[in-house]
């Protein structure tokens, strides 16, 4: 495996969640949201460039696309290890690669902290379903419990499109496609077309990046498929305006109305550091109800949020409760619920009253 081959391993058995390879540091391992150099070598981009090609020979993987753009994404094995996501790219003239960690088989939802009423979104089978959050808030994670749990508990055919593939799903009572983009398809967007011709009942897109993805997924999700996705944005508003605004102003009306009527629930996660320096993930949960539809047709998405917190009874969570239940349980400090709050002074306010 090379020399490449001893820092996965050394990842892998520190419990690492990522590993650095740029040029000018020295290979650096990310665990618990804290990131440590090994050792104290500096690479040179000679090195650098080696470590990454090593990357390439190890994945059998034809290394010229990224020489020609200076980006790639893909997913490797190592046998009795673990499998990878390396994102290669060019910085200053020199090959660098961030390698993030994942486990052969899918972590448990309780170690995860996965509230029930997340899974419960395998349930549904129509529509779509948004998980949403910033990069490296365990999106993918989440989206991959949600089919395993369809999987394990209904007769579906699951197309799983997705830049790169990280969890491999073994079929159970359903039948699972997963396809690499660039591997398998040239794009998500070819991809999602092919599908709909593949008898599928549950879609599942890594991520919708453009006006022709998200078009597509919402025709998707109309015709009697359950669309699962994800998207850079926090919030259930935020995510909702920014699908809305992808489109021409001219569009965005009839837009409104039919994400009014495919949209289910919007799942929003954050990673909040622990007292005891370990990560653990907050939510915002929206159902969409008959409220939340009209406020979606009639461009008043700002009072989805109080909708949410009046709205317990309904499986509703927002995420300034969610980092109260966590800060009540012990597991996050007073100051991190605040840091991470949507309305801070609300949360110093409340904070003071428990």
């Amino acid at each position: 495996m090379g020399e490449i081959g001893q820092f996965l391993s050394a990842a892998v058995e520190g419990g690492a969640s990522d590993i650095f390879i740029i040029s000018g540091l020295p290979v650096s391992f990310k665990a618990e949201g804290e990131i440590h150099p090994v050792g104290e070598e500096k690479i040179m981009p000679d090195k650098a460039n080696m470590l990454v090609r090593e990357l390439y020979e190890l994945a059998g993987r034809d290394i010229s696309h990224f020489l020609e753009t200076g980006d790639d994404d893909y997913s490797l094995s190592v046998k009795g290890l673990s499998r990878f996501r390396v994102c290669a790219y060019r910085q200053r003239g020199s090959m660098a690669a961030v390698i993030r960690t994942i486990a052969f088989g899918l972590p448990d939802r309780h170690a995860l902290g996965l509230p029930d009423e997340v899974i419960k979104v395998a349930r549904k089978t129509q529509g779509m379903v948004l998980v949403t959050g910033p990069a490296g808030s365990g999106k993918s994670t989440t989206l991959a419990t949600i089919t395993n749990e369809i999987n394990h508990t209904r007769s579906a055919h699951i197309i799983t499109i997705e830049d790169p593939i990280e969890y491999l799903h073994r079929n159970d009572k359903s039948v699972i496609s997963q396809r690499e983009v660039r591997t398998d398809t040239e794009s998500y967007v070819t991809a999602l077309r092919a599908s709909l011709r593949q008898a599928p009942d549950v879609i599942l897109l890594g991520e919708m990046r453009d006006l022709e993805t998200i078009k597509t997924a919402m025709t998707a999700a109309e015709t009697g498929h359950l669309v699962l996705a994800t998207l850079h944005t926090i919030g259930a508003a935020n995510s909702v305006d920014r699908i809305i605004d992808v489109f021409p102003p001219e569009q965005q009306q009839q837009i409104r109305v039919q994400l009014s009527m495919v949209l289910q629930s919007v799942i929003t996660q954050q990673l909040i550091p622990t007292v005891n320096g370990g990560l653990t993930p907050a939510f915002e949960i929206m159902h969409v109800n008959n409220a939340i539809r009209n406020m979606i047709r009639d461009s008043k998405v700002h009072q989805i949020d109080t909708v949410i917190q009046t709205s317990a009874a309904e499986g509703m969570v927002s995420l300034d409760n969610s980092l109260l239940s966590l800060c009540r349980e012990g597991k996050i400090a007073p100051q991190m619920a605040v840091r991470y709050a949507v309305n801070q002074e609300q949360m110093e306010r409340r904070l003071r009253q428990w």
